[in-house]
């Protein structure tokens, strides 16, 4: 999908065709469509489609008359028949009059400008756009994070007599996007770090300033993502530890109920073997039977009450 869209007295409109000023944005666009952005912006075609490859890294390439932009954005999708977290690419291409945005899916990082909804916007202003959209990047990511610390805070406070297994399962999938987040955030800063020195377009005292506001942003999204990937490990740890200590409290009772069953087990296989019955205690004594039976019972609770002492029943 390709559309044009112009900002004018910062309300934005749609236009019909490519020209100065606008901003084009493709979304998982098709094959004659980024042949006539490539061919109306004189831009290679392979960097229009940089960000349509799901393993492209974040970057800055300065090529003759533009310059491609490649940086990670969260995003939402379906794993294990659950909505989860993770990354893909989204690319800048600056031009000295258009800036082209490139994109496999609609993210929510663009819906808010699409919407008017970002103050100050304007695509005539083409750098300080990408710094919003920089600036956007990092604070979804810390709307995501937050989400996902209050998932790992109800799985936490499961910790218990409702642990399952599939917890376990969960907070790893949580702790595995946070990683997917800190490594992107981490690819995001180079970029970041790299526009700090980007010559190539004129930059406003206010867009410099919102620059430092978004490398503020970025380092402080991860920072806090690699607190919570921690915090996950712990808790992670702690239920880890809490389903076998379930599992040793089980088979300790269950050693223990072997032990106390053991005892008649052990006496009515004496009183079984085949020797004379003069040398079998209590064998021509009246309600003899009944005399084991109730001695049996007095060892077995003896037995349990000991275990009992000691903990293990």
């Amino acid at each position: 999908m390709l559309k044009y869209f112009k900002t004018d007295n910062q309300i934005i409109h749609e236009e019909e065709r490519l020209e100065g000023g606008v901003w084009a944005q493709l979304i998982s666009p098709t094959q004659p469509e980024c042949e006539e952005v490539a061919q109306t912006l004189n831009v290679d075609i392979d960097d229009v489609k940089a960000a349509l490859d799901p393993e492209e890294s974040s970057r800055i390439e300065l090529q003759d008359g533009y310059t491609l932009i490649l940086v990670d954005v969260p995003t939402t999708e379906i794993r294990h028949e659950k909505q989860s977290y993770t990354t893909i690419p989204l690319g800048i291409i600056l031009t000295q009059d258009v800036i082209v945005t490139v994109c496999t899916e609609d993210t929510p990082v663009l819906k808010n400008f699409v919407m008017n909804r970002v103050k100050e916007f304007s695509t005539k202003k083409r750098l300080r756009f990408v710094y919003q959209i920089l600036y956007r990047t990092a604070t979804i990511y810390q709307a995501n994070r937050r989400i996902i610390d209050k998932r790992r805070t109800e799985i936490e406070e499961r910790i218990g007599e409702h642990t399952e297994d599939v917890d376990l399962i969960d907070l790893h999938e949580l702790e595995s996007t946070l990683v997917y987040f800190a490594t992107s955030l981490r690819a995001n800063g180079v970029v970041l770090d790299r526009l700090t020195r980007y010559k190539r377009l004129e930059q406003y005292p206010e867009d410099k300033e919102l620059l430092g506001d978004v490398i503020v942003e970025n380092q402080q999204a991860i920072e806090m993502t690699t607190i919570y990937r921690d915090i996950i490990n712990g808790t992670r740890e702690l239920m880890s530890s809490v389903i076998d200590n379930r599992l040793n409290n089980v088979m300790k009772y269950l050693t223990s109920i072997t032990i106390v069953m053991a005892i008649p087990t052990v006496i009515s296989g004496i009183y079984g073997m085949n020797v004379d019955a003069r040398w079998m205690p209590l064998s021509d004594t009246p309600h003899g039977f009944l005399i084991i039976c109730i001695i049996t019972l007095l060892i077995c609770i003896i037995t349990m009450l000991f275990l009992r002492k000691k903990k293990m029943l």
